[in-house]
């Protein structure tokens, strides 16, 4: 018999076991003390702050190209709780799709993650979107803000448009709102979902005048666009700050105090 057909068959199976989605499935609790369901997924959290919060805030970390665990967000969720504890807020770190969290566990992901550079899919923002809202479900808080940086900041932006009732405020750090000059394949473009974004929602973007991976003009076309809608949508440039010290620079807190205080009200 020639080897051929046994290739073919051989080439196909591989074929077929190459394009079958992974296993995906949700936590075995909906909600533990580490771990959230999301729509199909079962994603990694760390929580800070009061259990019975008058504000949820939802933080997202970057795409930690370096291929680290995703924690530049733990600190900075947990400092901002404890600083304004009176303010009752819920701080929430949430690792997306397909990172892990250094404790050896990883959010699970379904085939078609796209890697670190390419997971700003529809499947991930829903899953980001489904634990948001199972947060929401079990804590009723009376506001939620998302947090992002770099393209925790783009999935956040997305997700404000596929989701619109999922916040009331968002901060983007250093964000890739804009991201035409960028090769993205399956990823969504927070451009494309700008419009769909509720009117109510309150948007703070903060660049580093430094940055050279999302430079200042990136997030400048989505604010604008958002304040043509009539949003409270504003840009702030920081000085001298590059694309990560942007998370860690006090115009951060500033600016979350900002969101959190109602249209006019005196921080």
């Amino acid at each position: 018999m020639s080897a051929y057909p046994v290739f073919c068959r051989l080439f196909l199976i591989v074929a077929l076991l190459a394009s079958a989605p992974l296993r995906a499935e949700t936590c075995a609790e909906p909600l533990s003390s580490n771990k959230v369901s999301g729509a199909k997924e079962c994603l990694l959290y760390r929580m800070f702050g009061s259990e019975t919060p008058e504000t949820l805030i939802v933080w997202l970390h970057g795409d930690t190209s370096n291929g680290g665990p995703a924690r530049s967000h733990f600190k900075p969720a947990e400092r901002f709780a404890a600083d304004h504890e009176e303010k009752k807020i819920l701080s929430v770190a949430l690792i997306r799709p397909g990172y892990p969290d250094g404790s050896g566990e990883e959010s699970s992901v379904s085939f078609g993650h796209g890697g670190r550079k390419d997971s700003y899919t529809d499947n991930n923002v829903r899953e980001v979107i489904a634990a948001v809202e199972r947060f929401k479900q079990r804590y009723q808080p009376k506001r939620t803000i998302l947090v992002g940086h770099s393209g925790g900041a783009a999935v956040s932006a997305i997700a404000l448009g596929m989701s619109p009732t999922i916040a009331d405020a968002a901060l983007l750090v250093s964000c890739a709102c804009d991201p035409g000059a960028w090769r993205w394949t399956r990823s969504e473009n927070p451009m494309a979902w700008a419009d769909k974004v509720s009117p109510r929602v309150r948007i703070v973007a903060l660049t580093g005048a430094a940055d050279t991976t999302t430079p200042p003009a990136m997030p400048d076309r989505y604010i604008e666009l958002q304040k043509q809608r009539g949003l409270s949508a504003s840009h702030q440039i920081i000085p001298g700050v590059d694309h990560n010290a942007a998370f860690r620079a006090p115009e951060l807190d500033t600016a979350l105090l900002e969101l959190l205080a109602a249209p006019g009200e005196a921080r």
